[in-house]
């Protein structure tokens, strides 16, 4: 497991992009045959990377985290970004497509997860993890792509018409703390989370999937008026500190888990500001 120490927002304005990259972007969560996670002390946030190709992967436990078993005092949704698999939690087996999302309560135990078939036309399954520190129990639920509370957020206009469909949330999916979707773009819009916001309450991660392997998002990350950029491909996370603006732009049109995990689950709580303020 990866661990990567907190920021504050003086940090950012001397970093090279280099630095910022190593600080911020997480570029290498798939790896065929492997589990990659790494440890934000942003919130104590993990993310994780599930890439079962040839058999499947048993999500352990961590020193990092100080756990025997991964779920031992913490909670996460998994949404899938490949082919179609299973993750089977104490012996229930739960089957995920491209873009289902399945949340996992504290003190489960076994969790294995597997492709249907790495070899076929969609490919090997592509779990990606979010989690946090959990102090009560909630129970595993499956959420299948699209069936979530769906919001239509943005405008053609100003290219962002965009689909929110909210998994894990206040009024859906129970959790402790974790907070998750999906959110997809419209054809022809590349905007997403316009107006911008930060939210000093909790710490926001993006992963970005289904863009075409030659487009990039231009992912905007800092303070409202000293923002900076990274430059993102598909299937790679960026963790947002609650201090940072967290919002991009895609040379085509996109998918993004968006997850968070902090002080409250209201998802609209948010500071906004004036696009014309950013800097």
């Amino acid at each position: 497991m990866e661990q990567r120490y907190a920021t504050a927002p003086e940090h950012v304005r001397g970093m090279t992009t280099a630095e910022l990259r190593d600080r911020f972007l997480v570029d290498d969560l798939f790896v065929d045959d492997e589990i990659r996670t790494v440890y934000t002390h942003h919130d104590r946030v993990v993310l994780g990377g599930i890439s079962p190709v040839s058999a499947p992967l048993t999500l352990p436990g961590y020193a990092e985290i100080r756990s025997d078993r991964f779920f031992e005092h913490r909670e996460a949704g998994i949404v899938n970004v490949g082919g179609p698999g299973t993750i089977t939690v104490d012996g229930t087996e739960h089957r995920l497509g491209h873009g289902a999302c399945l949340y996992v309560g504290r003190g489960a135990e076994d969790v294995v997860l597997a492709s249907d078939d790495a070899a076929g036309t969609e490919g090997p399954a592509r779990f990606y993890l979010f989690s946090a520190p959990a102090h009560t129990s909630y129970p595993t639920t499956l959420v299948p792509a699209g069936q979530g509370t769906v919001r239509e957020l943005g405008d053609p206009l100003t290219s962002n018409r965009r689909t929110l469909n909210q998994y894990i949330h206040e009024g859906g999916v129970q959790s402790c703390q974790v907070v998750m979707g999906v959110t997809t773009l419209h054809p022809g819009s590349m905007w997403n989370t316009m107006p911008a916001h930060t939210h000093d309450r909790r710490t926001e991660c993006y992963l970005y999937f289904d863009l075409p392997a030659e487009a990039r998002v231009i992912h905007i990350m800092g303070e409202p008026t000293e923002t900076r950029h990274l430059v993102m491909a598909d299937r790679e996370a960026v963790i947002s500190p609650s201090w940072s603006v967290h919002s991009g732009v895609g040379t085509a049109a996109y998918s993004f888990v968006w997850a968070m995990a902090g002080e409250n689950k209201s998802f609209d709580d948010m500071d906004g500001f004036a696009v014309a303020t950013m800097r």
